[in-house]
């Protein structure tokens, strides 16, 4: 377990703090769902022997609200028109406590559980008496397998405004879970907000950050807070100074989400959720940061060793290593199997289950295309161009390896190979991420492709990163790492652009368009429209939206179109004209990548009424036109904006080894650099090597430059 999550192995007993925002919701109303979601979590921890603590914020808003309905109750139509929703706070806290608690009482009844109601008051703490029985009535709860809910007695609480206090024990609710947590001895605090954890500056802001590790050196002066809670007394801001005071005393604490329904029991789990607050947690965050350091500067040096050995070694290092896969076949595929089966188990969706699987034949045909990269020309310092600046000056345009590449893919443990692979052939040092779901079919690969990797070189060219966390610190290592690829899920490269000032390079979505024209062969557009989308549903060059032609709807043409796709059981949805004519449910959105037996279909009047659709709705990846006429296969190949465009062609064809690249480390719809299908070319900058006979500049007095072309690129 990852030591920054250990300490969850030695936790028995827990306080849940759940503040006003999570038990009420925006109009002052209780959260059924939730407080119903909470209650099963607790339950569940309680059946497993964990002492379950609960402090629960609510009553002043319930309060509130019961109120306000009495009040409008009995209102007179005048009153209606002037209305004074103002109601003494204390008020407010008796009515509503009564009320939270009835509910508590019977959602754990419910639930076979037995629940106890405790009220304090910040000025009792001072009597030591009064601590020492409390704590012995806590216990006593405890071993009789009692919940105790703790609140704070508003109603007669010496309070007279939020954030002031006369004694100065406890400000709050999150201060009276702090201060229980001491006393009590609990072995963890969890604090329940309503959003997923502390953040660098209010969450609404673009910019804001979550904090996954709280380190008071290094946040302290970092954080902007925003408003306090919209209900309560407090806000993140008294969270914060609870969690550091209980942090500092020895017990851990996590601020996360209370809107989740299992939230508590990952955080149980060891899964990093929230903000976690420990008192080692500078000494964990230095050394992870120093670690993701170490392994981006060690690739780098490392890549210079693969620089300087000889083309026919590095061809050697892939041959080894389609040899070694070979050779390791069956112990890779036990692996991938044990993926699969947990994966199964935990009822993914089946679009990744199919990306996870390594099908029979597939690590021969990795070896093959392994073997094909090998054989390519030789990539490294190829000369592109060569000019004569000036008699005896030459000047040669030649390919150099980026340095370090960060590679964080999803699902796919097949693309780990053809990565690795690409990254060796282009002299670049690599840092990979892998998907929890394909754990150890990434370490199985990883470690066969390690070990054909020779001295000379160095095993850390290439390093296979294990956490997510791990992730965050080296998207700060812009000094370090060159080039970030994502590949995964809109969400993933969504995360990853706005985490790093690194380049990025790649593609969110794979929204690919098929247009069949007037003049299409209907059989042609039928077998290709099978292949587009039936081949591998789940890929991103798969059909997405096909658009067909409005001449289509009276030759009856579209008709078999349509049972083509539903006689293989694809589920169609329609845009706004083909919803209508073709009868079929309307698309929620006409950019949706399904990943499955579905698409969406949609009709247009003409090839420009198509392009305009694919350039406003594409992903700009990979999109196809079906036709007999050239001139508008022309059109559509010029106007379409996007990174691969095709006539009479499956889009399943854009591909790095369909391509001919070998491999590829993934496709790219920027503008910059490298688009489409990146291969090796995609992974090599350029350098400039000048040759001289001891020219100087010299303001250029009497310089007569020639540049004249020797080789053109």
């Amino acid at each position: 377990m990852d030591p920054t999550r250990d300490f969850v192995k030695n936790v028995k007993r827990l306080i849940v703090k759940v503040g006003t925002a999570v038990v009420t919701r925006s109009d002052g109303r209780l959260a059924l769902g939730r407080l119903g979601a909470l209650c099963e979590q607790l339950k569940e921890l309680n059946s497993r022997g964990y002492e379950v603590i609960l402090v629960s914020s609510g009553a002043v808003g319930l309060g509130r609200q019961r109120l306000r309905y009495r009040k409008v109750a009995n209102s007179s139509f005048a009153d209606l028109q002037y209305p004074q929703d103002e109601f003494d706070g204390k008020a407010c806290a008796a009515v509503g406590q009564s009320s939270l608690m009835a509910l508590y009482d019977t959602m754990f009844s419910q639930l076979d559980v037995t629940s106890s109601q405790l009220l304090v008051t910040d000025g009792v703490f001072r009597d030591e008496g009064f601590r020492k029985q409390l704590c012995d009535t806590v216990n006593s709860l405890l071993s009789l397998r009692v919940i105790p809910i703790f609140n704070e007695n508003d109603a007669v609480s010496t309070k007279k405004a939020p954030y002031q206090d006369s004694s100065g024990i406890f400000w709050d609710n999150d201060g009276l879970a702090s201060l229980l947590a001491s006393e009590l001895k609990a072995d963890l605090l969890v604090l329940l907000s309503d959003v997923e954890g502390l953040y660098s500056c209010p969450p609404s802001d673009p910019k804001s950050k979550l904090i996954h590790t709280y380190v008071k050196k290094k946040h302290q002066g970092e954080i902007t807070f925003g408003d306090k809670s919209r209900l309560g007394r407090g806000g993140m801001t008294a969270k914060v100074e609870a969690a550091i005071c209980v942090a500092d005393a020895g017990i851990p604490v996590v601020i996360t989400s209370g809107y989740a329904t299992d939230n508590i029991i990952k955080v149980l789990q060891g899964e990093h959720l929230g903000t976690l607050f420990h008192k080692d947690a500078q000494l964990w965050t230095s050394a992870k940061e120093a670690g993701a350091r170490a392994m981006a500067v060690a690739a780098r040096e490392c890549s210079r060793r693969l620089q300087a050995t000889q083309p026919q070694e590095r061809r050697k290092i892939l041959l080894d290593i389609a040899n070694a896969l070979e050779a390791n076949e069956s112990v890779i595929m036990v692996e991938n199997e044990a993926d699969v089966a947990a994966a199964q188990e935990d009822r993914y969706e089946k679009s990744l289950i199919s990306h996870l699987t390594l099908k029979p034949g597939k690590i021969s045909s990795i070896a093959k295309f392994v073997r094909k990269l090998a054989e390519m020309e030789e990539p490294i310092a190829r000369v592109l161009s060569r000019t004569e600046l000036l008699d005896g000056l030459i000047l040669e345009k030649t390919t150099s390896p980026l340095g370090v590449l960060l590679v964080v893919f999803e699902s796919r443990p097949d693309a780990l190979v053809q990565i690795a692979s690409l990254a060796i052939r282009s002299g670049n040092g690599l840092l990979l991420k892998g998907g929890k779901e394909a754990k150890r079919s990434n370490a199985a690969l990883y470690k066969v492709i390690a070990s054909a990797i020779p001295d000379i070189v160095g095993d850390k060219l290439i390093g296979l990163v294990t956490s997510k966390e791990e992730i965050s610190d080296l998207l700060k290592l812009d000094d370090v790492i060159d080039l970030v690829i994502p590949r995964g899920s809109n969400k993933l490269v969504s995360q990853i652009k706005s985490s790093t000032k690194i380049p990025i390079l790649g593609h969110a979505d794979g929204v690919c368009h098929v247009y069949v024209d007037k003049s299409a062969n209907i059989d042609m557009a039928k077998h290709i429209l099978r292949d587009a989308k039936m081949d591998y549903p789940a890929a991103c060059n798969a059909m997405e939206t096909l658009l067909v032609h409005k001449d289509f709807l009276s030759n009856g043409g579209i008709n078999e179109l349509l049972v083509e796709l539903q006689s293989e059981d694809v589920t169609l949805y329609g845009g706004p004209r083909a919803s209508t004519l073709l009868n079929v449910i309307e698309a929620n959105s006409l950019h949706y990548e399904y990943s499955s037996m579905a698409c969406t279909i949609e009709i247009v009047d003409d090839v420009f009424s198509a392009i305009d659709h694919i350039n406003e709705n594409g992903s700009a990846h990979t999109d196809c036109i079906i036709t007999e006429d050239s001139e508008v296969a022309e059109i559509f190949l010029h106007q379409v904006d996007s990174a691969a465009v095709f006539h009479n062609a499956s889009t399943r064809f854009c591909d790095g080894a369909r391509f001919g690249l070998g491999a590829e480390v993934g496709i790219s719809t920027s503008r910059i650099h490298a688009r489409g299908p990146v291969g090796v070319e995609g992974l090599l900058t350029i350098r400039w090597i000048l040759r001289g006979r001891g020219q100087a500049v010299d303001g250029d007095k009497g310089v007569s430059y020639t540049h004249k072309v020797l080789l053109h690129s």
